[in-house]
């Protein structure tokens, strides 16, 4: 008898058990997957390391199968890509006439115009992903990977120099910002550190270390005259603003509240910061659904005085060498910042209607221009700009050629604007209000193998630096990328990068984890789908009609469809009974119309249809019809039941419904998370089942009212939960049990809650990266311990198959104890 042992840690040991006597054969370390094994004739294949092994019974041995297998291994040919369309970073030489840009991690220079271009040749196939000019308008700096980490280089633009790697360092650089002099250099380091370059002498200095984290960040920025660097940093999973002051060494925390702040730019007169906010609400989970733009005056300004410049008409005017050298000399100006109620000093500047998120800040004289995304206009996002000036109102306006795009990277170069947006860089016309592409096109050639490479390491160190839990589960990590590196030579396709990578994930044993791949070498021709009908035929006679599902296309009035009916014909097709029934609705794309024929009685009948995608929901919804029919049967119509499919912002939305129609009128809630999905409204559902009665009210003679409206918290509640109560529902399971709002009954949750980001990589692919963790109170991860019930009941395979449902029936009991 054979048989595998899994002795944790990734390893396995494989057993042969003769006369009674176990004898280890061999052992796997970071085995890819539990090994496979096939015993015959004395002896037992296994996998091991992607490749096949013997093992011989009789003497013990074992050894690696040489199969040889000829291959047609294309992925280190050259293909063929175009920059047009998928720019990811760019900048405009100080100069204004050259522009360098970054597509598909390689490195590019070309004329303002875009007609000249040449690929710089790095000698290596690492990933570019942010590129600067700096002031001599002939050298770039810029970031790429090294070992998966994104490290600072400088190169010569004309191709005159070699490439000068300035840090090695193990973290990602990245959210590189220059002052306007490109004398200096900020940028972010890894999770906790604000770094500052002097461009004279390429060193780094850490300026400021605080709790950054390792990817979605504001980029930093400089103060008009290089006094303050302003930056970002969490609290409280939020983003506040900070300012540092280089040569003091001091840091203000300018927000410090309990809401994010993010994407600060200081206005070119130094008297004002703008940022992005949804000032009533976090922005962690779910973002910021109605972000404005807002300018934090930094001292308590006044409006300027109509009568100063009625006065100014009649004063001398004083012959100036230069304006430019006067604005020059005003911006140097040290900073003021007045902390005494700053907060109480903003103010908004994009509209109050749809949500709106700062661009870029663009001042010429007393004229400040403030660039924004906003969906306010026909809920469609667009940029958009709102012009400020003295004695004028403030003027909001759409930029044409710059719709349905989230983000936009706009620079400004001697007064002129440029913008990357959708892959390609536009200039910025701020008068005409409009965009004007830059038409870029070059061939250039990269081959998949050096591609997949750099992916793979790419994809381990933003790993290493991001992942939520400092120990990776107990496992060795950098042992993952030795180990996991030497299959690299024999990835023949990217559905071997694929599950190369996806194992290597695995073996962290977390859950929301995986690498999603795609590219044109996996273009699929044929593909189809389904037309759902809506009606369910029998089993064991596919053609005759079983019933109608509730909710489907076919739930309607005007079609005539009953049980017993037989499918005859599809689109007046006639059907053979031979065949698969699906056969007759597979097709490469959906028809909006279908015709069907049944026989009832000897007598045809004709129907139309509108098709669906799938018929989940609908069945789905049958099954919390039943159980909504159970407790009304079971309780004589005491008990409310209240399902949530997943924690997403519509089934949270449909759950506070149903309540209004059905917790007023009952005695009691059911709350059922079974076979939830997750999301990340935990903290909504939570507030809603948390509430009280604190007051009545009443008209004059009329009935006294409850405050608040609804208050589930004033009845017993019971949730219900199962092994497939996952995500955040395990959130809402754990947040439950903590707030004592009542019992829980099921079985044990999923363990399956971490909330995530990603890793983008070169070719668009990405890697789910767990970033945060979720414990309980006590300091327990749930990912690991998951939320166990108060009353433990399992539902079995036969109650399912039997319609037997033991869970909702003692929830149901436990109740009514409750009530009566």
């Amino acid at each position: 008898m054979f048989y595998i042992s899994d002795e944790g840690n990734g390893e396995y040991n494989l057993y042969v058990l003769v006369k009674g006597d176990k004898r280890r054969c061999t052992r796997f370390t970071s085995s890819i997957k539990t090994p496979q094994v096939n015993a015959e004739g004395g002896k037992v294949v296994f996998e091991k390391d992607y490749q096949l092994w013997i093992y011989d019974v009789k003497t013990g041995n074992e050894k690696r199968l040489d199969i040889a297998i000829v291959r047609n291994n294309i992925l280190p040919k050259e293909k063929d890509f175009d920059v047009k369309g998928n720019i990811s970073a760019y900048d405009v030489s100080p100069d204004g006439k050259k522009l360098a840009f970054v597509s598909r991690g390689e490195l590019f220079i070309s004329d303002v115009e875009g007609k000249f271009i040449q690929q710089i040749n790095r000698g290596t196939a690492e990933r570019v992903k942010e590129v600067k000019w700096l002031s001599d308008n002939k050298s770039l700096l810029f970031s790429q990977t090294l070992d998966g980490y994104t490290n600072l280089y400088t190169i010569r633009a004309d191709s005159t120099g070699l490439l000068k790697q300035l840090t090695s360092d193990k973290k990602n650089n990245r959210n590189i910002v220059l002052n306007k002099k490109r004398t200096q250099a900020v940028f972010l380091c890894g999770r906790d550190e604000v770094k500052l370059m002097d461009m004279k002498t390429m060193q780094a200095k850490t300026i400021v270390k605080d709790e950054l984290w390792a990817f979605q960040n504001s980029d930093p920025g400089f103060s008009p005259n290089d006094e303050y660097v302003l930056f970002t940093a969490k609290r409280n999973f939020e983003e506040d603003i900070f300012v540092h002051h280089i040569k003091e060494n001091r840091t203000i925390n300018l927000t410090n509240t309990g809401v994010t702040e993010s994407g600060p730019v200081w206005s070119g007169d130094g008297k004002y910061i703008y940022f992005t906010s949804q000032r009533l609400k976090p922005a962690y989970p779910t973002g910021m659904a109605n972000a404005k733009v807002y300018r934090l005056p930094l001292e308590k300004l006044d409006e300027p005085f109509r009568l100063d410049k009625y006065n100014d008409l009649f004063k001398e005017e004083k012959k100036d060498t230069s304006k430019k050298n006067a604005a020059t000399a005003d911006s140097l100006k040290a900073i003021a910042i007045d902390m005494d109620l700053i907060m109480e000093r903003l103010e908004q500047v994009s509209p109050s209607f749809g949500s709106q998120f700062l661009q870029a800040v663009y001042q010429k004289g007393e004229k400040t221009t403030v660039l924004y995304t906003s969906n306010h206009g026909e809920g469609k996002n667009a940029l958009w700009k709102t012009v400020i000036e003295p004695f004028e109102q403030n003027k909001t306006e759409k930029i044409a050629g710059a719709d349905n795009s989230f983000g936009f990277d706009i620079i400004e170069v001697s007064d002129k604007l440029y913008v990357l947006s959708a892959g390609g860089i536009n200039k910025l016309n701020l008068e005409a209000n409009k965009i004007d592409p830059v038409n870029i096109s070059f061939t250039f050639r990269r081959n998949l193998a050096e591609e997949f490479n750099q992916m793979f390491y790419e994809a381990w160190a933003g790993m290493e630096e991001g992942y939520y839990d400092e120990k990776f589960h107990s496992y060795n990590w950098k042992k993952a990328k030795d180990y996991y590196s030497q299959f690299l030579p024999y990835i023949n396709n990217r559905a071997d990068l694929r599950t190369m990578l996806n194992d290597m994930l695995g073996e962290l044993n977390s859950s929301h984890q995986g690498f999603n791949s795609f590219g044109d070498d996996e273009n699929i021709a044929l593909q189809n789908q389904t037309m759902e009908t809506g009606i369910i035929f029998e089993n064991d006679n596919p053609y005759t009609v079983k019933y109608v599902a509730r909710r489907s296309v076919t739930d309607k009035k005007t079609i005539d469809i009953k049980p017993g009916d037989v499918l005859v014909k599809v689109n007046d097709e006639e059907v053979v009974k031979q065949k698969d029934r699906n056969f007759y609705f597979t097709l490469p794309s959906r028809d909006k119309e279908l015709k069907l024929t049944f026989s009832r009685k000897g007598q045809l009948v004709n129907v139309k249809i509108h098709p669906q995608s799938s018929l989940f929901n609908n069945l789905y919804d049958e099954w919390v019809d039943a159980n909504q029919h159970r407790v009304d049967e079971k309780s004589k119509g005491r008990i409310a039941y209240g399902y949530m499919k997943n924690m997403g912002p519509g089934e949270l939305e449909q759950f506070v419904i149903d309540m209004t129609q059905e917790l007023t009128k009952k005695d009691a809630l059911i709350f059922d998370l079974r076979y939830n999905t997750g999301g990340n409204v935990h903290d909504d559902v939570l507030k809603f089942l948390s509430q009280k009665t604190y007051l009545n009210w009443k008209y004059r003679e009329g009935k006294l009212t409850a405050q608040s409206n609804f208050s589930p918290a004033d009845k017993p509640i019971i949730l219900l939960i199962n092994e497939q109560s996952l995500s955040d529902a395990e959130m809402t399971a754990a947040g439950f049990k903590e707030l004592k709002l009542g019992t829980i009954v099921g079985n044990g949750t999923y363990r399956w809650i971490i909330f995530t980001s990603g890793i983008g990589l070169v070719d668009g692919s990405s890697a789910r990266m767990p970033a945060w963790g979720c414990y309980t109170l006590d300091g327990k991860d749930l990912e690991m311990s998951g939320v166990q019930p108060d009353i433990l009941v399992i539902n079995s395979f036969d109650d399912k198959l039997n319609g037997r449902d033991p869970q909702l029936d003692r929830a149901i009991e436990e109740v009514l104890k409750q009530i009566r």
